[in-house]
């Protein structure tokens, strides 16, 4: 997100640990695109393995499928859909100088029961874990970044399926508990985005941007464009006739013409907008945006064609997958 995939940010964070042994658990729908999408993983200074899951059957049960790449190796866990302003070093930083048996990272939200939730004691143990319970005795939520010893592997064995029929990392980790073993938790003190929706991927393009995007202007913009605050523009896109106001992310080998692209959207490679406006919108690569009037907090994929009259003065808000051709009066 941002600049780049959200995977991509995630695998920053591990780079920063120096981590060089990645395995990315995979669907075999997915597998082949999200392969190609990252090679060998030398950007990285790693190497990557990627693991099939079958089905999708849980968190713990991607552990389980991992295991032959795991071993009896302790390792760093990261959800490839989450991302925390802090990354993960001081995390795991703080699980090599203590003995625990896991380490869970946790952050305080405003409604809990959507969540898996840890109960501590005084000094930062945890003590009970229970996945989206009905009444939450703590508002912490398990965010998605663990790190475990081997033992995570017994108490995986020793797990059932939950009443959705995953096997849940968060009853694994409390049967880990129940064996006595110790686990810590870390308190993320900056943000953390869930990208698990539409509206989680705008929030976070929105977040990113924000935070990261700094001026960068490689393609050629016309004299009768103008480029207002943090905007970065790839090689080989032109700008015709066109406001830009940051922050606004827009890739290789666009055009804009005659359009007024808004502050926080992000406009992928190859994509070709014109005589619209657009804010607030996350638009993949190879679109092309004709004659809309209007569009806000939308996500549009790949390949699509969205064409209007431009003739609305609504504000017009789509979920669009790749390869669509969408007409509005």
């Amino acid at each position: 997100m941002g600049t780049k995939p959200i995977l991509f940010h995630v695998l920053d964070y591990i780079k920063e640990t120096g981590i060089k042994d990645i395995g990315i658990v995979v669907s075999p729908d997915s597998g082949p695109y999200i392969e190609e999408a990252i090679g060998t993983g030398s950007e990285w200074g790693g190497k990557i393995t990627f693991i099939v899951q079958p089905e999708p059957l849980g968190l713990a049960h991607a552990v389980k499928v991992a295991q032959g790449f795991l071993g009896d190796s302790p390792f760093l866990m990261l959800l490839g859909d989450n991302l925390v302003q802090e990354g993960v070093k001081d995390f795991l930083d703080e699980f090599h100088a203590s003995n625990s048996d896991a380490s869970i990272l946790l952050k305080e939200v405003p409604d809990p029961k959507a969540f898996g939730v840890a109960e501590l004691d005084s000094s930062g143990r945890v003590v009970h874990l229970v996945e989206k319970p009905k009444k939450p005795k703590s508002n912490l939520a398990i965010i998605g970044v663990y790190l475990f010893t081997a033992e995570i592997h017994k108490a995986i064995a020793q797990t059932k399926p939950s009443w959705r029929g995953e096997l849940e990392i968060t009853d694994a980790i409390q049967k880990l508990l129940e064996m006595g073993k110790e686990i810590r938790s870390h308190l993320l003190r900056g943000w953390w985005l869930d990208i698990g929706s539409n509206d989680g991927l705008i929030e976070a393009n929105r977040v990113v941007l924000d935070a990261f995007l700094k001026r960068d202007i490689k393609g050629e913009v016309d004299s009768q464009s103008r480029i207002v605050g943090r905007v970065q523009i790839g090689e080989g896109t032109k700008l015709e006739n066109s406001l830009v106001r940051g922050p606004v992310f827009i890739a290789a080998n666009c055009r804009i013409k005659n359009s007024l692209i808004k502050p926080f959207t992000n406009i992928r490679a190859g994509t070709v907008v014109e005589d619209s406006s657009l804010e607030h919108s996350v638009i993949l690569e190879n679109c092309q945006i004709l004659k809309i009037k209007h569009l806000a907090d939308s996500v549009v994929g790949r390949n699509t064609i969205l064409a209007g009259q431009g003739k609305s003065p609504k504000k017009i808000r789509l979920f669009i997958g790749d390869d669509c051709k969408v007409e509005l009066e």
